[in-house]
């Protein structure tokens, strides 16, 4: 497989999230949807929508998102999570679909799935030709890490779906017991079945702002232990997924230690080895800055 491209700015802009998609020569058509994560209550490292209204406005896309299969949350219902929506202010500037927000699923196959064989998504996916996958790239209390990749599987599934994904395919099983390489391997698995299910029609780009070792949807999350890197852009996950992880590695702030140790704590890597084994992409990769 040839080096997937992945374009990359220091420059953190509203207007430098367009430019980095207009470098991709791409022009995401009909109706788009907008993968991103809303921020659960109370977190404040979420990406904001003023920072991303300019390139939601520019492919005309509808902000989608999916519940969470944890009670306790502020996007655990609908209902919830609509008003959530609002306070955040992506109902003030998007049209905002909870896409599994009325049943049934849809079930996609992943017959070469290395753990899991299929994947519930909210119905509501097939409504839209298009996905841009705008990424906040940080750590992960229980993936490690989270990026394009995670918001492809976890992202993109249904309440039921995300149980599915974390207890490795077994719909009775107990979240917080599941296999730590099997439910990472199985966020591999689910994404390739997105990232299919729009093939050719998909676009990612990850921000690298705000840098902790915590997921969006930690109410509590800890502080950002890194200072901001910058935005990356590319038709490939895997590659745009590992470009961050090396740029962790690579980087001079001693913060990086902390996001390190998660990322290797929770084996956080086997979602990338896993995508690349199904063909989502490769981890080899040119970086081209565009600054």
């Amino acid at each position: 497989m040839e080096k997937a491209k992945v374009y990359f700015t220091k420059e953190i802009t509203p207007e430098s999230l367009v430019k980095l998609y207009e470098k991709l020569g791409i022009s995401l058509e009909g109706k788009v949807a907008v993968k991103l994560h809303s921020g659960e209550r109370g977190n404040r490292n979420y990406l904001k929508p003023e920072f991303v209204k300019p390139l939601i406005e520019h492919v005309k896309g509808t902000v989608v998102e999916c519940n969470t299969a944890y009670p306790g949350f502020s996007r655990d219902t609908t209902e919830k999570h609509m008003k959530l929506m609002e306070d955040h202010g992506w109902s003030n500037y998007f049209d905002v679909d909870i896409m599994d927000s009325l049943g049934p699923d849809i079930e996609l196959e992943i017959p070469n799935g290395t753990v899991i064989k299929k994947n519930y998504v909210g119905k509501n996916m097939v409504n839209y030709d298009s996905m841009l996958v705008l990424s906040h790239f940080k750590g992960h209390a229980m993936g490690g890490f989270g990026g394009a990749l995670k918001q492809l599987s976890i992202g993109c599934a249904s309440s039921y779906g995300k149980k599915y994904i974390h207890c490795a395919g077994d719909p009775d099983g107990d979240m917080m017991e599941t296999d730590q390489e099997f439910f990472v391997k199985s966020m591999g698995d689910a994404s390739s079945s997105v990232h299919e299910f729009f093939k050719g029609k998909i676009v990612y780009i990850n921000a690298m702002v705000n840098l902790s070792v915590d997921c969006d949807c930690d109410g509590n999350a800890s502080l950002p232990c890194m200072k901001d890197i910058g935005i990356l852009a590319s038709l490939d996950p895997v590659a745009i997924d590992q470009a961050c992880v090396d740029m962790i590695y690579k980087s001079d702030d001693v913060g990086k230690e902390k996001i390190i140790a998660r990322m290797e704590e929770k084996k956080a890597f086997h979602i990338l080895e896993t995508a690349e084994k199904l063909s989502v992409g490769t981890k080899e990769y040119e970086l081209i800055d565009i600054d």
